[in-house]
């Protein structure tokens, strides 16, 4: 059992209930069953964290079970994504198994439903049986087909498995009761017909189960102790338990369901079907565009596995839905990668700086800290010159007291460098500047101990040796939606909130060390945000995505809002 110590949230509880009334602790097992018809996204990611994690804490197998009942939408890409999400997350299955296993065994209990008359099959259309179904208010009417004989519904149902009716002509319902008050007890659907390929049975199946008759009995098969989901299933545990009890053999596990509330992120949508349509219609590049609330997406954009297990660890498991603050998970994402990713320089909107006394053709390598968050400090080497990139904010002509960057007649210090002091400017025919010139102490080296090197200025500023720079693309992400809860407003699409301006691509300079950094490497541009290595990039061109900046700009827009 668990520390008393801990504080438990509300399907802890029920679990330590069960074992303090006698349920064997060996005999406890969880799953995660994704349906593989699209990538995970964030919420899958909490569910993920809450099943492994239980696992984990009692110490008990976690399943991955693939719910593909439904071969018009179901893939291997997606079972493959899937597998690999689970596993970056930092998790591990005790058994890969999926509800396309127990076609037979469903399809044979199947059968003894209708030899007892408890299932039969329909043979309306599906908008005649939406119509008999009533209403929340309204008692269903019993199908003209409810009382055919078992005969006649056994040979149906094997002529539909057989492959003989076109899609929608006949469907197998449970006998139960057209009059129940939970809408989902009124001669629920078992079985379609689909003449659909599917992806791990071939076409060995012409009739494929519904959700609710596959899902409850894969759990009992599997021996699953607690079948946690999300509360729109909380209707459905009637019916969960309905079909259980036509099957239960009292020397088995009896699954339990229980539910938790979904966690809806701000500034994006967590609907497979919603994702998708951001793919099909070309409104991001793929299920793993950086953009995208998926977790593919997120690891492409530089999210760690840590920051994402830490977010859901922090929002915990509730019994009621809300929408969290996406700057909540960023802080997570911050927070780890300030103590893991070395810090680097970058100039992402250059200009050219010029030290004038810096003598002609001399180039130094200075010492530079990787990260001062590191237990035991490490170090590399930077290259210095007489040419330099530095941002263009980080420059005025003229400036207030505010300012702390370089002005003319000012010092500021080079990080891991010199002191320089602003000279003079030159101008394009627009006026704009394309070099600042500005002379170093030469006696200011950082590190060197000298008294020079001791003076204090007010500003410190990055740059990038323009012999050694290296060019770079990078590509600056923001939210791939401007309102907070684009879903909210059923009368507007929600594609009406895109973000136009989620995605800036530029040109950038960064240090040479980084020239072999790996896709999925990770960084922090000091003073810019952390940003990752692209998987687009290559030996010719290296690609950067914005993972996150240093805090967070967006609390400032939305309170001016």
């Amino acid at each position: 059992m668990m520390s008393e110590e801990k504080s438990l949230n509300f399907i802890e509880q029920i679990i330590e209930e069960d074992l303090k009334n006698g349920f064997p602790k060996e005999k406890l097992r969880f799953r995660f069953p994704p349906e593989p018809n699209g990538y995970l996204h964030v919420g899958h990611a909490s569910a993920i964290c809450l099943n492994f994690g239980l696992g984990i804490e009692y110490q008990s197998p976690v399943n991955l079970r693939f719910d593909d009942t439904n071969p018009a939408k179901e893939e291997q890409e997606f079972v493959d994504a899937i597998k690999r999400d689970v596993q970056w997350l930092g998790f591990q299955w005790d058994e890969e198994r999926f509800a396309s296993d127990y076609f037979q065994e469903l399809y044979d209990w199947a059968v003894e439903f209708i030899k007892k008359d408890k299932a039969y099959i329909d043979s309306q259309s599906s908008e005649d049986m939406a119509k008999q179904k009533g209403t929340p208010t309204q008692v269903g009417a019993n199908s003209p087909f409810r009382n055919r004989s078992i005969e006649e519904n056994l040979d149906l149902f094997e002529r539909m498995k057989n492959g003989e009716f076109p899609e929608g002509t006949h469907v197998l319902r449970a006998k139960i009761d057209m009059a129940s008050t939970n809408m989902l007890m009124r001669d629920p659907i078992m079985y379609r017909i689909l003449h659909k390929h599917h992806h791990r049975t071939g076409d060995a199946w012409c009739i494929y189960p519904m959700y609710d008759w596959a899902h409850g009995e894969s759990d009992y098969i599997e021996g699953i102790s607690h079948s946690l989901c999300t509360l729109e299933f909380l209707p459905h545990r009637e019916l969960y338990d309905w079909f259980l009890d036509q099957i239960y053999d009292a020397n088995k596990v009896r699954p339990k369901q229980r539910e938790f509330a979904r966690r809806n992120l701000s500034h994006t949508v967590v609907s497979k079907r919603k994702l998708l349509q951001l793919v099909q219609e070309g409104h991001v590049t793929a299920w793993d565009d950086p953009r995208m609330s998926t977790i593919s997406g997120m690891r492409r954009r530089g999210y760690t596995p840590a920051s994402i297990r830490n977010f859901a660890k922090t929002i915990g498991i509730a019994k009621r839905t809300n929408l969290i603050d996406v700057s909540l998970l960023e802080f997570c994402v911050r927070e780890d990668l300030n103590k893991t990713a070395p810090r680097v320089m970058s100039v992402l909107n250059p200009v050219k700086l010029i030290i004038t006394n810096y003598p002609e053709g001399k180039e130094e390598w200075l010492e530079a800290e990787n990260n001062p968050e590191e237990e035991i400090m490490t170090f590399r080497k930077l290259p210095f010159s007489k040419e330099l990139y530095i941002e263009r904010e980080d420059f005025q002509e003229e400036a207030n007291k505010k300012f702390f960057r370089l002005t003319l007649g000012t010092e500021v210090r080079l990080k891991n460098a010199y002191i320089i002091k602003g000279e003079n400017v030159i101008k394009d025919a627009d006026g704009n500047i394309t070099e600042i010139h500005a002379t170093y102490d030469v006696d200011s080296k950082s590190g060197s101990g000298t008294e020079a090197s001791q003076r204090k200025v007010k500003g410190t500023i990055h740059w990038v040796s323009i012999p050694h720079a290296v060019k770079a693309e990078v590509r600056l992400y923001d939210r791939l939606f401007t309102h907070e809860n684009p879903d909210g407003d059923k009368e507007v699409d929600f594609k009406e909130y895109i973000n136009p301006n989620s995605l800036e691509v530029i040109t950038g300079y960064v240090e040479p060390s980084l020239k072999s950094a790996q896709p999925e490497d990770k960084f922090q541009f000091q003073r810019l945000g952390y940003f990752c290595v692209d998987k687009d990039s290559s030996a010719e061109k290296i690609v950067f995505n914005k993972t996150v900046g240093l805090r967070n700009t967006w609390a400032k827009v939305e309170a001016k809002e």
